[in-house]
């Protein structure tokens, strides 16, 4: 007997968490000879527990289905629903018994850190009451932190933009060249600085903006940072300084609790935004300069404008493996991407252990970090270029991007039968 897939989404979109869902949905639909409904969950694990879901098919069948994958933002709604960590909650059996319900037998969660903790937990309760359904993660997040893997789709696209936007803020600041001025540019990243970093490759000669880098690997030091900025003066008189949120002083305290009160997520995670402006009137108040700040907040993981073919080919290939896998008996396991030492870039895909990849995170190596912890080296650069090469063409609509659009009456949940 066939048995059915479901599909979601989880946590902050990024430009190509729709691609893995094409590639999820498009490998399923043509694999019917074993897999019969493929079921998308609205507002992922949090949506599914109240049954509402969508029969995927009927994309394929009215052209939706090629628009997301150039669609930004999670095409299915995303939630920060966390399971609880006691395996013995009653949350365990009901979604088991939607799954029964549905003759569910296959489960694809597309997300991060938190969403492979989703699929960890999912896949130790289902080993606990002999559950035959398949477990798998497909990795995404703009902030390229899960380990076990060389990157994660999302980070290249966001890196090309970060670079992009960079370069043309660096440009726009150079028009008054005969005055001192510092610009600040905040970038997501709370522990890990892998997106700040790609601002470095806005530069196009030594020496070029922006000139000082900061990430939330290294401490911060405000008065070194001053000292920094002074410095930098004496080569370039229109500085561009790009920044994690999450730069901290290396005790735990974040340099944007130096300005405000900050608020935590559902997972506990401290809600972080504002270090550009502090430091702004830092800059303002010691050293009397022109200074502005800049936060690129969604803007970095939404614009589909301008999208990284590398990165959208990998998405929809880490989808497609993830059915792959999972029809080979695999579970609890999450699609990594590995680098082969080839001079040309390459990579192949792999399933690995989602408890070890969950609750982690991967940082920016300590030694790819220069300039006593204000630059980025070379290694930084040779890692990323190949994740931002190629462009997209995004279909258009009116001279505008056309996506593709789910009409959703939230308060109404979609009973499929």
């Amino acid at each position: 007997m066939k048995k059915n897939a479901i599909v979601g989404q989880s946590g902050g979109p990024t430009a190509v968490i729709n691609a893995s869902l094409y590639g999820v949905v498009y490998e399923a639909l043509n694999r019917e000879d074993v897999i019969g409904t493929i079921y998308g969950m609205i507002n992922g694990i949090e949506g599914f527990l109240n049954e509402n879901m969508m029969d995927m098919k009927p994309l394929e069948v009215n052209g939706e289905l090629e628009l997301i994958k150039t669609t930004p933002g999670s095409y299915l709604g995303s939630c920060r629903y966390k399971l609880p960590e006691d395996l013995t909650d009653a949350v365990y059996p009901q979604l088991f018994e939607k799954f029964e319900k549905y003759n569910i037998g296959y489960f694809f969660y597309i997300g991060g850190n938190d969403s492979m903790d989703t699929v960890s937990k999912l896949s130790r309760y289902a080993e606990t009451v002999n559950s035959e359904i398949r477990f798998i993660g497909i990795p995404k997040t703009i902030d390229n932190d899960l380990v076990l893997t060389d990157h994660t789709p999302g980070f290249g696209s966001a890196a090309k933009y970060v670079a992009s936007t960079v370069r043309e803020i660096a440009i726009d600041a150079s028009v008054y060249d005969n005055k001192k001025s510092v610009t600040i540019v905040e970038i997501m990243g709370r522990h890990a600085g892998w997106l700040t970093a790609a601002s470095v490759l806005a530069r196009k000669f030594e020496g070029d903006n922006p000139v000082l880098i900061y990430l939330p690997e290294v401490a911060f030091d405000q008065e070194q940072f001053l000292a920094d900025v002074q410095k930098a003066f004496e080569h370039t008189s229109n500085l561009v300084v790009c920044i994690s949120e999450g730069i901290n002083d290396g005790n735990g305290k974040f340099v944007c609790e130096l300005a405000s009160d900050v608020g935590v997520d559902t997972f506990g995670h401290k809600m972080l935004t504002g270090s550009g402006k502090y430091l702004e009137n830092l800059v303002k108040d010691r050293l009397g300069v022109k200074v502005r700040s800049i936060e690129l907040n969604v803007n970095q993981r939404c614009s589909s404008a301008m999208l990284s073919a590398t990165d959208e080919k990998e998405a929809i290939a880490s989808g497609s493996f993830g059915v792959q896998t999972a029809l080979k008996g695999t579970t609890g396991m999450m699609i990594a991407f590995h680098r082969t030492d080839d001079a040309d870039y390459h990579i192949t895909y792999a399933p690995e252990d989602v408890n070890l990849i969950c609750n982690q995170e991967k940082t920016v190596p300590l030694d790819w970090i220069t300039g006593n912890g204000s630059d980025i080296g070379q290694q930084f650069i040779d890692y990323a270029l190949p994740l931002i090469q190629g462009s997209v063409k995004v279909p258009e609509e009116g001279g505008l991007p056309r996506f593709a659009y789910r009409k959703c009456n939230c308060s109404e949940p979609s009973k499929i039968s």
